[in-house]
């Protein structure tokens, strides 16, 4: 399942996703800093933050599945475990609140009268 949601560039409306995980490996949000994109001139759109948002939310539930595992195998002590099984909670939660958000907007919009 999490290999689906790291295909979020295959959506027509992120199609450029691709470059954000090349790009911005030093922000902890999986998307480069304001500063770097005005140092570039151009602005990342909405899609781009929220497709690296996305990424990373992946990228923190399998780093915390992989170590759940280790710890299980005895490879990783028990902090790291709750640390990154904590960490992906976080960023799960932070995921799920997105989409509320996005969802109660679209219905709101949808309520409008033209």
């Amino acid at each position: 399942m999490i290999d689906k949601v790291q295909n979020v560039s295959s959506l027509s409306l992120t199609r450029d996703l691709g470059e954000i995980s090349s790009t911005s490996s030093s922000s902890s949000l999986g998307f480069a800093a304001p500063s770097a994109a005005a140092g570039t001139g151009s602005a990342m759109s909405f899609s781009q933050v929220l497709g690296g948002m996305a990424a990373e939310a992946a990228h923190n539930i399998k780093a915390a599945e992989s170590l759940s595992i280790a710890g299980i195998q005895g490879k990783a002590n028990t902090r790291q475990v709750v640390d990154a099984v904590m960490e992906a909670q976080q960023s799960l939660q932070t995921a799920i609140a997105f989409r509320d958000k996005i969802v109660s907007a679209y219905l709101e919009i949808t309520k409008m009268q033209i």
